[in-house]
């Protein structure tokens, strides 16, 4: 099976069993505290996230599955991609995406592949009944991979592997029939805490606890109304998603690249002034976005974090400097819905 994975681009499987009832409390004290914000889906579903068989009946094996995203151009040497990102929030005036945002979206890629994995395997027994997700429905993606030798969870609450570090992406696909579970592995982060004090917004609350609400991924992806005052200063130039927990984590020198060109970067997103990417109309937002995870905040929301992003540059920059942003603002605040607005003119009062 693990041939079979390597073949259609997966770094790595492995099998879970489907009791994570002990991931149960966990789970009920995080959606208790409010820490998932504004992802109501979240609460919704309960604890079905924490029960397999309840999500997909029948289900008594879950086929965990992993893929690097690096781009194939990323440097190799030590250290050098990290400083390569981190040097990007020196430049106020550029925009930063993600780096797992800036090929195609990962979503159709894993699923689509999962789905063919899920073929070959039903080649190969009587009956399979099997339900591929990545991302995309009340499952607990993380604990699952963790569960079945994937890695463990980090201080971040991300999963960790020895021989690749975090930046890969996550699958699984729910079966009816039992399969062998994978050992676990044991964690290794030690005293480590790089990613918590590296956390611009402060959001790790404590080892393996995360506030959603407080995390820059939560707020510039997941977040629908306004950005608290408070946190936005902290945002700088980090226009969707934030990397810095990952960037700083030390086993990531050994994150490997990703075995498909889907998740090279694509022109026009990488190294971009946030003066042009605020320049897009919504037409040229949908095209630019076209097959990007990105595509799905909107246009509105894309305004909204580079508004900030652009109020922060302009604590910093010299008036000159600032003046295509200010420009830039104030031709925006002319014509826009009352998100934006507010966000412009916190943007222009700096």
């Amino acid at each position: 099976m693990q041939a079979w994975a390597r073949e259609l681009g997966f770094s790595q499987i492995g099998i879970a069993g489907v009791d994570l009832s002990s991931a149960e409390p966990g789970l009920s004290a995080w959606l208790a505290a409010g820490f998932h914000g504004d992802m109501h889906y979240m609460a919704a579903h309960g604890l079905k996230r924490a029960r397999p068989a309840e999500l997909v009946p029948g289900t008594v094996s879950v086929i965990t599955a992993r893929m690097n995203y690096l781009p194939t151009a990323t440097p190799t040497g030590a250290g050098e991609w990290q400083a390569l990102e981190f040097s990007r929030l020196e430049r106020p005036a550029e925009g930063i995406v993600s780096v797992y945002a800036r090929g195609r979206d990962y979503h159709k890629i894993m699923r689509s592949r999962l789905q063919k994995l899920s073929e070959r395997i039903s080649e190969h027994v009587e009956q399979l009944g099997h339900r591929a997700f990545t991302d995309s429905a009340p499952v607990m993606e993380a604990e699952l991979a963790a569960r079945s030798g994937q890695g463990w969870r980090g201080k971040h609450t991300l999963l960790l592997n020895r021989e690749a570090g975090s930046m890969f992406f996550l699958g699984e696909i729910y079966v009816d029939i039992a399969l062998p579970p994978s050992e676990p592995v044991a964690p290794h982060c030690g005293s480590c805490q790089a990613c918590i004090d590296v956390c611009p917004t402060r959001a790790i609350v404590a080892p393996h606890k995360l506030d959603a609400r407080r995390c820059i991924s939560y707020l510039t992806i997941e977040h629908a109304g306004p950005i608290p005052l408070e946190l936005r200063p902290l945002m700088g130039n980090r226009i969707y998603g934030c990397d810095d927990c990952q960037l700083i984590c030390p086993w990531n020198k050994f994150a490997q690249r990703s075995a498909l060109p889907d998740f090279d970067e694509r022109q026009g997103l990488t190294g971009q002034q946030l003066v042009t990417l605020f320049g897009w109309s919504e037409e040229a937002f949908l095209r630019f976005t076209e097959g990007s995870p990105i595509r799905r905040i909107g246009h509105e929301r894309w305004l909204r974090n580079i508004a900030v992003a652009m109020g922060n540059a302009l604590r910093v920059l010299d008036a000159a400097a600032g003046l295509p942003l200010r420009e830039a603002l104030q031709a925006r605040a002319v014509d826009c819905g009352e998100l934006v607005a507010e966000h412009i003119e916190w943007a222009l009062s700096h």
